[in-house]
Formats: structure tokens, sequence, C-alpha cells
């Protein structure tokens, strides 16, 4: 069974553009689908990770409008790799931008993993215009999901690639890797930069799926890998620029009256169900269906996540989301 066969096909978009955010940051911008249909931003994740057209095809083209952008400093967007005026907030504002620029009054958030986290800051922050969340291997930008990844839990489960991660970082540093690999990723050193870059980025891509066994992902494109790394590595370092650790469960009474999906891998080693499961026990109102998904880890490319995703969006045309957008 491949994810592709559960997708729409290919489709082009009708708009393309570089907006303007401010900054010195530039934002690629595309839209597909129906242009007078109901409206859904996609929030891609990493940070760093960007958009693919892939992620165009999880909607009936003749029922949404589609909006993807790649986040300040990663994908068609400029400056490339760039942490300058790069912050949760500065994308929040874009995305308000984007959405005004658009003409868009209301629109469903459809983000997976560091896109969940910013859906929901971001629909904390603009109750108002958010229809419905559709979110994927929740992350909730918590210093215990750090330690998580970054400090061993998972390594308990992938030692012979955790040790690969670990061994190019001296011993007295182990303790902190996200700092120890922040000395490296912004030191002066270009081959460096590159030399961390791509093992971070195999440190994750190896643990994605269900069925990988391991591969390294050392052949990542180098200015992919350096994208990636130190834009992940910039906004884990300040704790996703977020007030508190737990701010999102704190805010999540500002989502009262909005209702959420939430399709999460049971063996998600990136993000652990644990935050999809207390998220939606602390959602206002009982408002979140939560759906595990057996047999799948944490990539949007799961067959089984990628299923659900689809039958998901279908079925909120064909209710409660039809009635809300045409009121």
């Amino acid at each position: 069974m491949r994810a592709a066969q559960f997708l729409y096909p290919s489709t082009t978009p009708f708009d393309q553009r570089m907006l303007d955010v401010g900054n010195g940051h530039k934002v690629y911008v595309e839209q597909c689908g129906n242009p007078d249909g109901i409206p859904v931003v996609v929030l891609h994740g990493g940070p760093g990770g960007g958009t693919s057209p892939a992620m165009r095809r999880y909607f009936d083209p003749a029922v949404y409008r589609v909006v993807l952008f790649d986040q300040r400093g990663c994908g068609r967007s400029t400056p490339l790799a760039s942490v300058e005026n790069n912050t949760t907030w500065d994308l929040i504002r874009d995305a308000e931008l984007i959405r005004k620029t658009l003409g868009i009054r209301r629109w469903v958030l459809f983000g997976g993993s560091w896109g969940a986290t910013l859906a929901l800051v971001y629909a904390e922050t603009h109750p108002e215009v958010a229809l419905h969340l559709v979110l994927r291997g929740v992350f909730l930008m918590t210093q215990s999901e750090l330690d998580w990844f970054y400090g061993g839990g998972a390594g308990h489960f992938w030692p012979d690639v955790w040790k690969q991660f670990v061994d190019l970082v001296p011993v007295e540093e182990r303790g902190d890797l996200i700092s120890a690999y922040h000395k490296r990723l912004f030191g002066r050193d270009m081959s460096v930069q590159l030399t961390f870059a791509r093992a971070w980025c195999a440190w994750e891509n190896a643990l994605a799926a269900i069925n990988s066994n391991g591969a390294s992902g050392f052949d990542v494109p180098a200015d992919y890998a350096r994208t990636f790394a130190r834009l992940e590595n910039h906004y884990f370092i300040n704790h996703g620029f977020l007030e508190e650790d737990g701010q999102i469960l704190r805010d999540i009474h500002r989502l009262k009256g909005i209702n959420g999906t939430i399709v999460q891998g049971r063996y998600d080693m990136i993000c652990p169900p644990v935050s999809a499961y207390n998220l939606s026990k602390a959602w206002p109102d009982k408002g979140c269906d939560l759906r595990m998904i057996p047999n799948s880890g944490h990539a949007l490319s799961e067959p089984g996540i990628t299923a659900e995703l689809v039958r998901i969006m279908d079925n909120l045309h064909n209710t409660r989301l039809r009635q809300v957008f045409t009121h």
C-alpha cells in the first residue's frame, strides 16, 4: 500500500507569488484548487521543511481553495536559511498578511509536526479566523518533547543511529546537544556547518517512518540540509519563541467554539502520541477528535496517515464545515 493511491491527482497552482513580508524577507505563496472554494492554509513542518507539490493533493480541488507558503528562510522564500527576523510571531504575522492579501475571511488550518504547533499558536492568537484545525503528529513545543528527541529518549529505541548523532559532539558538550549543534551550525566553517546539518537531518529522517531501517540520510542535498538544520535548531534553542513552557495548553481555552481533528501515528518516534492525547483532552468543550493511526509513525507520507487526512478533509466539506463557511 502506497500513500499516493489515497491522494487527489496532481494539480497546478492558479496563483504563485513572492510576497514581501518586511525585514528583508520575501515569502513564496501559491494557491491551487477552486478559487471560490473553502479556504485552507497548509502549514509545513520543520521549522524549515518547506512545501512540496504533494501537499496540494490532500484536498478535493473542486471544493477547496488551497493556500501553501514556504515559511521564512526556507523552500522558495528568501533569503534562504536566514534566521534574522525569523520567529514564531513573524510567521504568524506572515500568515495574517497572506490571508488579508488574498481576501480570505476565514480558513481551515492544516498542519503537521511544527506545522501543527504553528497552527495552534496562530489559532490561539486569531481565533476569529479559524474555521477548523486539522493537525498531524502533534508537537506542542515543550521542553519535555525536546528532551525526548534530543536528550536520549528516542535514542533508547534507535541506539545505533543515536550514536552517530552524538559522536560528532565532544563528550563534555553532550549534555545539551541542541546547543552543541547550534555552535557548529552557526560557525564560520561551511564544511563544519554542512557536516552537522546533514547529521541533524539524518537523525530526524531515520525516525520519521515506521518502516525505516535506520538509513542514515546523510545524502540530503547540502542547501536543504543547511536550511532545515539551521532553522530548526534556531527555533528549538529559543524554545519556539513562546512566553513559557506549556503555553499552547495554557491558552487552549481560546479555541472555544473551534473544532479540531488530530491524526496521530501510534508509533510516532519524533512527536510521541502523549502530546496529541493531552491536547485532545484539554480542548474546550470536547471539540477535538483524536484519531490514533495503528502501524504508523510520524511522516505525512505514511499510508495510514495520508488516507485518514484525505478522508477527514472530504468529510469536513460535506458536513459542518460547509455550514460554517457559508454563514
